[in-house]
């Protein structure tokens, strides 16, 4: 029998641990990037998963529900791409969110794969910024989420992401210094998405208690 797509409503996906454990597959940028295309999702995969983490860090499992309404927006909710696409983007949720609710080390930014040239990975990982403080300005913010956010080391990691976000490739660097200078980034991103998911856990509606107290880890 087919796997059914995450239930999803207004106030978020209604998902039990059960859900999640089928949910949690491994997502490949290029493959998650043809499946928006193909169901006319205007979104780059990086885009979808820095927007992904955001809505996570300020909105926990309520911030899921306005993630996936913003990725398909503009897409016909009765078709078979749609449909597809929506199948690995409950992977992609379920995987995220359990990496940084569980802080796992394995936790990833969704760009492509090393095959890819650095310029084409550095250009995903400019949209993944972009989806990130898209994620954290467009959301309903509270004054208190609003003073939070222009206070160390949030305020630093904004600004930092704005900068990434802007960077581009140059032509005249060395293969390798190209290549370092990337993984330096990707993983100062990696990090600054684990940290600001940490300072924003009080504005929250689901706490990390909730999940530690599964009777076991999705797999």
């Amino acid at each position: 029998m087919a796997r059914q797509p995450i239930k999803w409503d207004h106030s978020g996906p209604d998902i039990t641990n059960q859900d999640l454990r089928m949910s949690e597959k491994s997502v490949n940028h290029n493959e998650l990037e043809i499946l928006l295309s193909r169901c006319g999702s205007r979104r780059n995969p990086g885009e979808v998963h820095g927007l992904l983490c955001s809505c996570l860090a300020v909105a926990g499992i309520d911030g899921a529900g306005e993630w996936l309404v913003q990725v398909l927006e503009a897409t016909d909710p009765n078709s078979a791409a749609r449909a597809e696409c929506e199948l690995m983007l409950d992977d992609l949720y379920a995987t995220t969110w359990r990496q940084l609710v569980e802080r796992q080390s394995e936790f990833q930014l969704l760009l492509p794969d090393d095959m890819d040239s650095t310029a084409a990975r550095a250009e995903a990982m400019g949209r993944w910024c972009e989806g990130f403080l898209n994620g954290l300005i467009s959301h309903k913010k509270s004054e208190e989420l609003k003073d939070r956010l222009v206070v160390e080391p949030l305020a630093d990691i904004i600004s930092d992401i704005v900068e990434i976000a802007r960077a581009t490739t140059d032509e005249d660097a060395e293969a390798e210094e190209e290549e370092n200078a990337y993984t330096e980034l990707v993983e100062y991103l990696r990090v600054a998405a684990q940290l600001a998911y940490e300072e924003l856990a009080e504005f929250r509606s689901l706490t990390e208690k909730q999940l530690s107290e599964k009777p076991e880890h999705l797999h």
